[in-house]
């Protein structure tokens, strides 16, 4: 089921995406069939300064030099946090066997067209392959933690800016683990954490003071920073263990 895509993002920053359709539609012509915004910005917690804006562009075919076109223009869109956008055709998003439904049914159940029609209504997206995207999603998220620790020399630093940003890709994965549970995936996180709390049993607090360190609310210091470190990616072992080889989810 669709959830509410309240769009509660600063006024210059809905400026901004009226500008980028305006553009888009221009640079990709007829083969463009819509542009949908997701993530943070439809879900409530965009932090100015800091969010990405996620968008998907639906495309009737990849036409090269529309694309050439398009690539040119992103370069500059980069620097205004807009992230490469997902690139689909409707045939793409119904095929059966797809091996990306997290994303698709993250950006099916909240959304926003800014343009266009909306592909998702009525839409079936085939599950078959969520289980094993889910456990690869949180299995390749605390592989890349621990190397961009070592990439950052191990400093307390590095760790305090690696953390948030692994929790933010780690979010969509725990929603994963509440549909393959037959549960509503949430899209708060703070209701997200308490309901995957209570589903698995786990203490789950090393990702709670990442979520309160991303938002400003903690600051720790040198001292406890390493063990954050610690707690958040013995949760995540924690969470790739639940999934059974079966693809169901094993409470604990």
């Amino acid at each position: 089921m669709t959830q509410p895509t309240a769009l509660d993002i600063p006024s210059e920053v809905q400026q901004l995406l009226k500008r980028y359709v305006k553009e888009t539609t221009a640079l990709l012509g007829s083969q463009l069939e819509g542009i949908l915004l997701y993530g943070s910005a439809v879900g409530g917690e965009f932090l100015p300064g800091r969010s990405n804006l996620n968008l998907l562009l639906m495309l009737s075919g990849y036409e090269r030099e529309g694309m050439k076109r398009y690539a040119k223009a992103h370069k500059r869109w980069s620097r205004e946090q807009f992230v490469v956008p997902l690139l689909a055709t409707e045939a793409e998003l119904m095929r059966p066997g797809t091996v990306f439904p997290l994303e698709y049914l993250e950006i099916q159940e909240q959304h926003r067209v800014l343009w266009g029609r909306d592909p998702f209504i009525g839409m079936h997206i085939d599950r078959t392959h969520l289980a094993y995207q889910v456990q690869q999603g949180i299995q390749g998220n605390l592989v890349r933690l621990r190397q961009r620790y070592i990439e950052g020399g191990g400093t307390e630093e590095a760790m305090t800016m690696l953390l948030p940003l692994s929790l933010t890709a780690l979010l969509p994965c725990l929603r994963g683990l509440q549909r393959i549970a037959g549960q509503p995936a949430l899209f708060q996180s703070d209701a997200l954490l308490a309901g995957i709390r209570t589903m698995t049993g786990l203490d789950l607090a090393g990702l709670t003071d990442v979520l309160e360190l991303k938002r400003g609310i903690i600051s720790p210091g040198p001292v406890e920073v390493p063990r954050l470190f610690e707690r958040y990616a013995e949760n995540l072992d924690a969470l790739i263990a639940l999934i059974r080889p079966d693809g169901t989810v094993a409470p604990r």
